[in-house]
């Protein structure tokens, strides 16, 4: 009787997830009793570390290219609901039809969204780097800057939230906003205001905090720490102090929070909203589910770190929870495999400075900084995080990494 292992999400974890399971598929011959279906509602597979990059193009792999090769399902649906107990999901298309869609073991990797603060015309006003969606109309709107009449404050943008993804882009927008105005033949001087409520810049990137500052300044970024955001409008911000600044750009780069999926699942969740799941990646006390990603916790090494939310994780986490599941159902759980990841790595894209590249949960180990480290963010953004082309590559590269553990208990 065939089996049926349903993916949630296309991202870095959905994605190897689904190639995972079917390269056990495969060695074991198994294509006749295993089904592989992935749930996304988009046709591609974004590359979403680049999202704050001014070049967009090549940033979305179709899904189709990956999965049919290997033969993996893609249904083009949203995840309405899911009955843990019928082991069931409700999916919605684009055009409004919906179906139940039943299934063996469950993966899910939906994901993770920026959770905005409840700033008043922060939701109406700012935009996010944190899609594909999201960092096109950010581009669409700086392109429009040049055309129509001209108000204060029209080249200067403010980025709220000094945390990796703030620090990446607020170093980015300067270059790319000054071009911009150069060719508009705008008088006004670009300006990009880094806002963060916490006391420092870089507080948590350890060694690389100082690479961090040297960017910032070169790139003439202006900093405001220990500030708060009182309100967002069509003519700027306004800050905790009463303070108005006319800003024609804001983008919003602060919090993540797990997908609201996961509020569906009976099953404890930390403050981020992500599972908890145990060390083979099975979510805990919820038979024939799985989770990896930026939607699950999982203890990362014998010292207790927890897994975050990056691509880092998330694709070993997808091939682990793939694999899993896999061995479920091909009636061989003694061959899950354990999930570890005791190194853990940074580089950090500080525009045309260069980047910093740290080692440590503590960041504490300046592995590289200036054009060095930015060779290799390069590398991973463009190249190393992307999926090859070909069954063949494509299964090779799902193989999740043995450590040494315990066998696994049998699965329920």
């Amino acid at each position: 009787m065939t089996k049926r292992i349903v993916v949630v999400g296309g991202g870095f974890a959905g994605l190897w997830a689904a190639a995972a399971a079917s390269r056990l598929r495969a060695l074991h011959g198994a294509e006749g009793r295993l089904d592989i279906r992935l749930v996304a509602p988009d046709p591609f597979h974004t590359i979403r570390v680049r999202c704050y990059e001014s070049d967009l193009d090549g940033i979305r792999v179709p899904l189709d290219d990956v999965l049919v090769p290997i033969g993996v399902q893609h249904c083009e649906a949203r995840v309405e609901r899911i009955d843990a107990d019928r082991r069931s999901l409700t999916v919605r298309a684009a055009d409004g039809s919906g179906q139940d869609l039943t299934y063996d073991r469950l993966v899910l990797a939906a994901g993770s969204a920026v959770a905005p603060p409840p700033i008043p015309g922060l939701a109406e006003h700012a935009f996010d780097v944190d899609t594909y969606a999201g960092a096109a109309r950010l581009d669409a709107h700086l392109h429009t800057l040049s055309k129509g009449t001209k108000r204060p404050g029209c080249w200067t943008a403010a980025v709220l939230g000094a945390g990796l993804v703030g620090i990446e882009i607020a170093c980015e927008l300067p270059a790319r906003l000054a071009a911009l105005q150069a060719a508009a033949g705008s008088d006004e001087p670009a300006r990009v205001i880094l806002i963060e409520r916490g006391p420092e810049i870089g507080a948590d990137m350890g060694a690389g905090r100082p690479a961090i500052l040297a960017a910032l300044a070169q790139a003439g970024v202006e900093v405001r720490t220990g500030t708060a955001i009182a309100a967002v409008d069509d003519q700027g911000i306004t800050l905790g102090n009463g303070e108005a600044i006319a800003v024609g750009t804001v983008i919003c780069a602060t919090g993540l929070r797990a997908s609201p999926l996961a509020e569906q699942i009976a099953a404890p969740r930390d403050a981020f909203g992500r599972l908890g799941v145990d060390a083979y990646l099975a979510v805990e006390g919820v038979p024939g589910i799985y989770a990896a990603g930026d939607i699950a916790r999982a203890v990362a090494d014998e010292a207790g770190h927890a897994t975050v939310m990056s691509c880092q994780h998330a694709r070993p986490m997808g091939r682990l929870a793939g694999h899993n599941a896999a061995c479920d159902l091909l009636g061989i759980p003694a061959a899950r495999i354990a999930f570890s990841a005791p190194d853990y790595v940074t580089v950090l894209d500080l525009g045309p400075w260069g980047a910093a590249y740290t080692s440590g949960w503590q960041r504490d180990v300046l592995v590289a900084s200036g054009e060095e480290a930015k060779r290799v963010k390069t590398v991973i953004n463009r190249q190393r995080i992307y999926p090859p082309s070909g069954r063949g590559a494509i299964l090779a590269a799902a193989a999740p990494i043995v450590q040494s553990r315990p066998a696994a208990p049998q699965a329920t």
